[in-house]
């Protein structure tokens, strides 16, 4: 079936599926409000039967919502997994907690910008350790989730507190509601005598490479 409709294509529609198709593969995620993103987000639309058999097929499966405007690849087998170290992981929470904030104060359609001082601060507040996240476990770990399309860095200079972080909806897909309260309960036994070292290398969570979770 997939081959038949993948033949029905034209040349260029097989070029852009295949493209999309290999996007999707290496960073999870499509946005509708990534300005890049934009126009592959509506041919994946346009041929969803096409891409979700194809992909089904390599053991993949395609979540689609449009109400945030994104689409997900997902692998049910647990394949191609992610450790994200442990500062990475409550980076990631942190952004989540954020990006439901911001959004309590805009309207649906308004981008979730946060700045550098923004993420420290719910760090500080988090009381998991009385000082701020080292600038380049910072930097790696917004670069980290931004090949995974969940944010965008909008200044270069990530040295700066007023360095500013577009939040995409991805964030919502990638960390859902019951995985809040998990990472809650996890910094809590943190705060507890977990193992809380700076690199964060033994306290490794895992995230699936295509959920970015």
């Amino acid at each position: 079936m997939t081959l038949e409709l993948l033949e029905g294509m034209l040349q260029k529609e097989k070029d852009d599926f295949k493209r999309v198709c290999n996007r999707l593969l290496s960073v999870c995620f499509l946005c509708k409000s990534n300005a890049g993103a934009k126009s592959d987000y509506y041919f994946l639309l346009r041929h969803r039967e096409i891409f979700s058999e194809y992909l089904e097929v390599l053991g993949f499966r395609l979540e689609i919502n449009e109400e945030y405007g994104v689409v997900q690849l997902v692998n049910p087998q647990n394949y191609n997994r992610l450790n994200l170290k442990l500062y990475e992981s409550i980076i990631l929470l942190i952004l989540r907690i954020l990006y439901d904030e911001k959004k309590r104060e805009l309207s649906i359609s308004d981008e979730v910008i946060v700045t550098l001082g923004d993420l420290q601060d719910k760090y500080l507040s988090l009381k998991i350790r009385d000082k701020m996240i080292d600038k380049t476990t910072m930097r790696n770990s917004l670069n980290l989730f931004r090949r995974f399309q969940i944010v965008e860095l909008l200044d270069r200079d990530l040295s700066s507190e007023e360095s500013r972080v577009l939040i995409y909806a991805s964030i919502l897909m990638a960390v859902k509601v019951e995985d809040i309260k998990q990472a809650f309960d996890k910094l809590e036994t943190y705060r507890k005598g977990g193992r809380t070292d700076e690199s964060g290398e033994d306290t490794d969570e895992e995230a699936d490479e295509n959920e970015a979770d």
